[in-house]
């Protein structure tokens, strides 16, 4: 049987998502605690990865099992094998071909920025003290939708069949001392979103024009892209499915 697990996690003590050697993961711990509770050796697999630093406030991740999980008490006991910085959600039983990371038909992105000292988001978010253009980072924002391919934004050296993504929302928004960036495609490049915010801070401080953005993306070039922002205020917020992902409802 398949289950998506629904989880969360701040992404503050991880080297990202995915295992690699010699450091820390969110997916080596998510599979030492499942391995342990379930006395069996589990693996699981991500809808996607996030690098060092960054946050999921919605994850999902598959992994097969051959009993059904039954036990309302499951996704409590998983909690207590795990830190207080990753935090199960929910089991969904799925279908048996579902694809945590190939059948996502979208993920969306939330960037925050304090515009003022704040010691409650001093480590989760972006701390800038001068006012930006919002006005001027919207039209920015608005772009980005009429664009494919994002290679200018993406980590040099990266191993992928295509730059082209379908970006189908991006907006910032001001609440109390905050700016949130907003942004949701099919999918992404490594430190895609980071670069693109570094961009609309260079439109938002008036160094660049939201007319050099265009020239920016049809270039494809990272080095004329702006600077990426820290990993810290970056938070994946939601992954989507088609509907019949999830068996008898169970979503």
């Amino acid at each position: 049987m398949r289950y998506f697990i629904e989880f969360a996690y701040n992404g503050k003590a991880y080297h990202g998502w995915q295992k690699q050697p010699n450091v820390i993961s969110v997916q080596e711990v998510l599979e030492k605690a499942l391995t342990t509770l379930l006395n069996e050796s589990i693996e699981v697999v991500g809808a996607g990865r996030t690098d060092t630093g960054v946050h999921a406030k919605q994850m999902y991740a598959h992994l097969d099992l051959e009993f059904p999980i039954s036990d309302p008490q499951f996704v409590y006991k998983m909690n207590q094998f795990l830190p207080k910085d990753i935090v199960i959600k929910a089991f969904h039983h799925v279908k048996d071909d579902a694809h945590a990371r190939f059948d996502a038909t979208s993920r969306t992105y939330n960037y925050i920025i304090s515009e003022g000292k704040n010691p409650f988001t001093i480590e989760s978010s972006l701390l800038l003290k001068n006012k930006l253009d919002i006005d001027k980072m919207n039209q920015a924002a608005a772009e980005l939708l009429n664009y494919k391919n994002f290679k200018c934004f993406s980590k040099v050296h990266t191993n992928v069949k295509t730059y082209n993504c379908n970006v189908m929302h991006a907006e910032w928004k001001r609440t109390d001392n905050e700016l949130i960036f907003t942004i949701t495609a099919d999918r992404f490049l490594r430190n895609m979103v980071r670069a693109i915010v570094g961009t609309m801070l260079d439109i938002g401080n008036n160094k660049i024009e939201v007319e050099d953005l265009k020239g920016i993306i049809e270039s494809q070039d990272r080095s004329n892209a702006g600077t990426s922002v820290l990993a810290q205020g970056l938070y994946l917020s939601k992954i989507t499915y088609p509907e019949d992902t999830f068996l008898n409802g169970n979503r």
